[in-house]
């Protein structure tokens, strides 16, 4: 079966790519190793997290604002187990929804482990050992990532467990040790915090979401500490044993002193790896970068081999679902010799906590390193009306302007809603809005983005209108 473009992985990347290309004319198909297409994202990854998220959410708020709404409630309970159908059923909404685009857009989708013979041929190597030679103009590599471990801790999935078995556990934790203070870690933890278990986080770094602006990771710690979590910050997690039902987690202090935690399950959330096993890389004379096994590729996501392309977690930058749709478009559309662009500068970072944190461009760290002069202007949610109204008053806006020009350089929130708010900073960034750009723009009222418009004010001269 000759192809114009095969794609290896079904993940978001793989799949918007494929559709991409079939809609600009090409002869397009995927190939899937699982039986189900959406890759990590999709079964266990984003959507099903989310659905976890939402409801324990729910849940909490049942728990411990309702009353405050004048909603009354007697004998709350968890049925855990129709959270997980939920879950469950909500992935396979999702899912089953990636099979109707692959319909639609005439993809065809073969099921089964793809490796390269050569350049131009893949084998389909399917559940029971058969194979199917497939040849193609181009390749692209969408095979996603893998949860990571340290080389120390062995991961069973019992009692020691990833992201992945997080998602299906058949009870909630008494005492979750969490080993990582990043965005999945904190996601899922704060799922189980919500439901009563106690949680405590274990990070190597001085702060959580070491990533994001620092401003961010000090106003969710305080935030889920409220929820009961505790923090052990700047430790050195030496190992983790299970001893029938009881994981002992070890670790030192920033002063060297030993420490150990005692609970039911440990999640071990370190990052994750790119995952490239079985791909037969080495039959077209690629190789993987050591470190996090990635691919090197160009400017235009092509490898060294020409006609063979990489997208999303497989190569470098971050790990996010929304930077591997965008690579997929751009791939797409370079193989139909059209010139698409990707500012990786101004792909937003969102951790699905409550509230929510989103940032996006530079971070005051990253500023001062630079030397750049800027300004700063910040608006707290509870000076919002809507947040006020809603109860939801943890957190801020911060906008970093151009000290000179205007130009907004970035974005930090924490707020209700957070994820979708942080759209309109993209936007304006994208169009390299001047703060003033925003104030001049009409908020409707009451929202949670007038606190963008606010913080963009402050950033004006301290011109902020409810503070």
């Amino acid at each position: 079966m000759q192809y114009d473009v095969i794609v290896i992985g079904s993940g978001p990347g793989g799949y918007v790519a494929a559709i991409r290309c079939a809609q600009l004319g090409l002869k397009t198909a995927i190939i899937e190793k699982y039986s189900t297409l959406g890759g990590t994202c999709l079964n266990v990854g984003c959507i099903p997290s989310k659905a976890l998220l939402d409801s324990s959410e729910h849940y909490h708020n049942a728990a411990h604002t309702f009353k405050t709404h004048g909603i009354n409630l007697d004998n709350l309970g968890i049925d855990f187990g129709q959270m997980i159908k939920r879950k469950e059923e909500v992935v396979n909404a999702n899912t089953s929804g990636i099979t109707y685009l692959m319909k639609k857009n005439k993809i065809d989708v073969h099921q089964g482990v793809g490796s390269f013979k050569d350049k131009n041929t893949i084998v389909v190597t399917k559940e029971d050992k058969s194979t199917q030679e497939l040849t193609t103009k181009n390749v692209i590599i969408a095979t996603g990532s893998k949860p990571s471990s340290l080389p120390f801790i062995k991961i069973d999935k019992q009692r020691i467990i990833t992201s992945t078995e997080a998602l299906t556990l058949k009870e909630v934790p008494k005492h979750l040790v969490l080993i990582g203070g990043g965005v999945i870690g904190l996601e899922l933890g704060s799922v189980y915090a919500r439901l009563g278990a106690k949680v405590s986080v274990i990070e190597f770094m001085d702060g959580i979401i070491p990533t994001m602006d620092k401003s961010l990771g000090k106003e969710l710690q305080k935030v889920l500490s409220k929820l009961g979590m505790e923090f052990y910050l700047g430790h050195k997690v030496t190992g983790a044993t299970v001893q029938g039902e009881e994981v002992t987690v070890t670790f030192d202090s920033p002063k060297g002193e030993k420490k150990e935690l005692k609970g039911d399950y440990c999640l071990v959330a370190v990052g994750r790896v790119a995952y490239t096993d079985g791909l037969g890389l080495e039959n077209i004379g690629l190789t993987v970068e050591e470190r996090g096994r990635k691919i090197t590729v160009d400017e235009h996501l092509e490898t060294s081999v020409k006609g063979v392309y990489a997208i999303g977690d497989v190569i470098k930058g971050a790990m996010l679902a929304h930077k591997a749709e965008d690579e997929g478009t751009f791939v797409a559309e370079i193989i139909a010799g059209q010139k698409p662009h990707i500012n990786y500068n101004l792909i937003p970072g969102v951790v699905y906590t409550w509230p929510e944190v989103a940032s996006v461009g530079f971070t005051e760290e990253q500023l001062k390193e630079k030397g750049t002069k800027y300004k700063t202007g910040s608006f707290p949610f509870k000076a919002s009306g809507r947040a006020r109204a809603s109860g939801d008053l943890d957190g801020f806006v911060k906008v970093l302007a151009d000290a000179t020009t205007d130009e907004i350089l970035g974005v930090h929130m924490i707020g209700p809603r957070a994820a979708d708010m942080i759209a309109e900073a993209v936007l304006a960034m994208e169009y390299r809005a001047s703060a003033e750009d925003v104030t001049r723009t009409s908020h409707a009222h009451p929202t949670y983005t007038e606190a963008m418009r606010e913080a963009c004010l402050a950033a004006t001269g301290n011109r902020a209108i409810h503070i």
